[in-house]
């Protein structure tokens, strides 16, 4: 059987798995069914693990001399929404040396390598100095539960995430910290406004001291990561235009550096509210808690596994740099268990997402071969 990570990116482009989240996703029901398929043909110890209704991660197993050591594999099988693509999601084409469709860059083609390289150290009969897992899970583009599974019961001894990252060795990514405040006021018709408080007026006001706050964080510094950033992503009030609102509504997206802690963050909003609060006379605020709490990564440099990337990139002509992020993945749910992770994949993140989604045919190769020395050399 010929193992050749192109046709199988193909394959895994050619199968819808949008996130349900979004109202067009089927999820990644059919995309696992493919997955393990692919394992039981290269005769590949595989299961399934239970996430959601119809969701389920896929793991698969290679044994290794020392069953006590474990190299984690892992890609998420969903994608984001189709919507407003210029090219067809679902028929992978390649033209100038890239691969177009949905996934292709984020991150199907980290998928495929994976998958390949493990399959061809199957068919040479290697037995690896460490035992590898390849898990391929759901839900990373909405609320990670996937991975959130996975790590119930994990052990091992390093990870690898496959994201898109031009090929280059990722010890630290941001976290993302996301969350909702309400400004309270009292309802009143548009023509006695002075029997109500406008909610939309109290925001404005806070939305303001927020702004003046985000441009301190620039004080905040990661070698790797530069400074955090916080933005106002959403907001809703009112209910017509002839009442005076009683409610107004922001969601805050806050990245954060691996060193931040939650509840520190969340103070230093607190503050700016209490100041605007103390300022306006008749405004209040509620600051809820999380919707999304997801910490930083950070991994040392010179862990085995950093290590390890670091000289097979160098051998093959590539960076030895090692890089930060300033986009989360799963990688921060399996660091946070103790195991040395670092993120890897061909792809740049500036395709993601995007209305004409590639990835270059010449750095899922290249990642193909890194995974194999991967595999080979852990």
């Amino acid at each position: 059987m010929v193992i050749d990570p192109i046709h199988i990116l193909s394959e895994l482009v050619r199968i819808n798995s949008v996130n349900s989240f979004y109202p067009e996703g089927p999820g990644e029901g059919a995309l696992a069914d493919y997955i393990e398929a692919f394992w039981k043909a290269n005769g590949i110890e595989v299961w399934r693990q239970s996430v959601l209704p119809g969701r389920d991660n896929v793991i698969a197993r290679l044994p290794g001399l020392d069953p006590q050591r474990r190299l984690l594999l892992e890609a998420h099988m969903d994608t984001v929404s189709v919507a407003g693509m210029t090219i067809p999601p679902f028929e992978p084409t390649i033209a100038d040396g890239k691969l177009y469709g949905r996934g292709a860059c984020d991150t199907k083609a980290g998928l495929a390598c994976m998958m390949a390289a493990t399959a061809i150290a199957k068919q040479k009969g290697l037995v690896p100095r460490s035992e590898v897992w390849m898990a391929s899970v759901i839900d990373e583009e909405f609320s990670c539960k996937g991975v959130i599974k996975l790590c119930e019961s994990l052990q091992a001894c390093a990870a690898i995430v496959a994201e898109p990252t031009e090929l280059k060795t990722v010890i630290a990514s941001k976290g993302v910290l996301r969350w909702r405040i309400t400004a309270r006021g009292k309802q009143a018709h548009s023509s006695k406004v002075h029997l109500g408080v406008n909610a939309i007026h109290h925001m404005a006001h806070l939305l303001v001291a927020i702004e003046k706050y985000h441009q301190t964080l620039s004080e905040i510094q990661h070698p790797l990561l530069g400074s955090a950033t916080g933005n106002v992503g959403l907001i809703e009030g009112g209910v017509q235009v002839n009442f005076v609102p009683d409610r107004c509504t922001i969601q805050i997206d806050r990245r954060l550096l691996p060193f931040e802690k939650v509840d520190s963050v969340l103070a230093g909003y607190q503050s700016v509210i209490d100041s605007v609060e103390a300022g306006h006379v008749g405004a209040s605020f509620e600051m809820e808690p999380p919707l999304l709490v997801d910490g930083g990564l950070e991994t040392p440099a010179d862990a085995a596994i950093a290590r390890l990337s670091c000289s097979i990139l160098r051998e093959m002509g590539y960076s030895d740099a090692v890089e930060g992020v300033a986009y989360g993945s799963d990688g921060t749910h399996i660091r946070q268990l103790g195991i040395e992770t670092i993120i890897f994949g061909p792809g740049s993140i500036d395709q993601a997402h995007t209305e004409c989604e590639y990835v270059e045919v010449d750095q899922v190769r290249a990642a193909f071969e890194y995974y194999q020395r991967i595999i080979e050399e852990f």
